[in-house]
């Protein structure tokens, strides 16, 4: 296959075959993956904290 027959058929491919989000599904998953992300920063900040203090407990036994 050459380089322009590649790009004939990924062009109509794109056109034809994929089925594309509407706005409102985009709006939808957009706000999902910023809810899932604030979530995982949350739960990560509170485990730093945790393992944070638990490290400074270690520590103040130690010196």
């Amino acid at each position: 296959m050459n380089l322009k027959g590649y790009f004939k058929e990924s062009y109509t491919e794109l056109i034809h075959k994929v089925t594309w989000p509407t706005w409102t599904e985009l709006q939808n998953s957009g706000v999902l993956v910023l809810v899932a992300t604030l979530i995982i920063a949350i739960i990560v900040a509170i485990m730093d904290l945790g393992f944070s203090r638990i490290m400074q407990f270690i520590y103040s036994l130690l010196y």
